[in-house]
């Protein structure tokens, strides 16, 4: 039985990123900021985002898409602060866009200022799909240790800015902010890093100016007021 092999030169993957690049550029010209907020498990996503409705609240709208693999107890806790919806993938370690699109739906397709997209707790599976958002933010605890850079280098490589979170854990654990920071930027050069504490508030003020300067750079050169669409 003769065999050929044919090799095909195609990124697999072609569509999807045709498709989040339109949706992108769909929720940008609508005034719309993606943040894709990546993690391990229980590093302080959900904590981070409470913080951020509160000091963002009467200055800018935020809506929130949930991820988990079962439960919306995170929604739960989020529903009080701002738009919310859980999606749940039922084991699947990470979101895909057309889960987020159904999640959009079930909000309203809202038009808000920041769209946060809290994934699925997991710093391997979620690095390679794009969720057509504008800013992929990736954080670390104190308490998971200052390797994880190294250990997991395409999600830090694929992101923007790096999150260090539970400062108020620091003088308990092992843990450097300066090895962490030299392992980050060892991967991405230009990654952004911020501390923060949610619970006490510390580096809330310059995660939220982050956003802003964000929000300025990506979107206000591309939105269109509803008036000229």
């Amino acid at each position: 039985m003769n065999q050929r092999v044919l090799t095909i030169r195609r990124d697999i993957q072609a569509e999807q990123k045709a498709d989040a690049a339109a949706e992108r550029a769909r929720l940008g010209q609508r005034g719309t900021l993606v943040v894709n907020l990546l993690s391990s498990p229980g590093a302080g996503k959900t904590a981070l985002l409470e913080a951020t409705a509160r000091h963002l609240a009467g200055r800018r709208s935020m809506a929130v898409l949930v991820g988990d693999l079962e439960t919306d107890r995170d929604a739960q806790r989020l529903a009080p602060l701002v738009p919310v919806a859980q999606l749940t993938t039922g084991g699947a370690c990470h979101l895909e866009l057309p889960l987020v699109k159904r999640g959009l739906q079930a909000l309203g397709d809202p038009i808000v200022d920041f769209l946060f997209i809290e994934n699925v707790g997991n710093l391997v599976c979620p690095a390679s799909h794009d969720l057509a958002e504008h800013l992929r933010v990736v954080l670390i605890s104190t308490t998971e240790g200052d390797d994880k850079p190294g250990k997991y280098p395409k999600m830090f490589r694929t992101s923007q800015a790096m999150v260090v979170t539970k400062l108020d854990l620091l003088p308990h654990v092992p843990f450097s902010l300066e090895a962490v920071t030299v392992d980050a930027l060892k991967i991405q050069p230009e990654l952004e890093v911020l501390s923060t504490c949610a619970l006490d508030g510390r580096g809330i003020q310059e995660w939220c100016d982050y956003l802003e300067q964000q929000y300025q750079e990506k979107i206000e050169s591309v939105y269109e007021p509803a008036g000229n669409q």
